[in-house]
């Protein structure tokens, strides 16, 4: 589900409607167009939170893992995403 995005300026004249509407799904807040903040609910922000802290080791991957990571190939796609690589 795409999430809903609302201006700055709409966001001031109702935000209740809008905090209740980030309750059931993340909400951009745009300035000038542009997206600036993201409302979301407490649950979703924990939720992302706990993704952000897992942390793998090398001993938490079997051999068939690792063997899987050396035999993969990089889809052609991803030439499109070279030029992050550009500092």
């Amino acid at each position: 589900m795409p999430n809903s995005s609302v201006s700055s300026v709409e966001f001031q004249k109702a935000v209740g409607h809008f905090g209740r509407e980030a309750m059931r799904a993340p909400l951009t807040i745009t300035n000038h167009g542009r997206a600036s903040l993201v409302l979301m609910s407490a649950a979703e922000y924990d939720r992302l939170k706990r993704r952000d802290r897992q942390v793998l080791t090398m001993d938490d991957f079997t051999d068939e893992d690792r063997a899987a990571v050396v035999a993969s190939k990089v889809p052609s796609e991803a030439a499109a995403f070279d030029s992050e690589l550009d500092a």
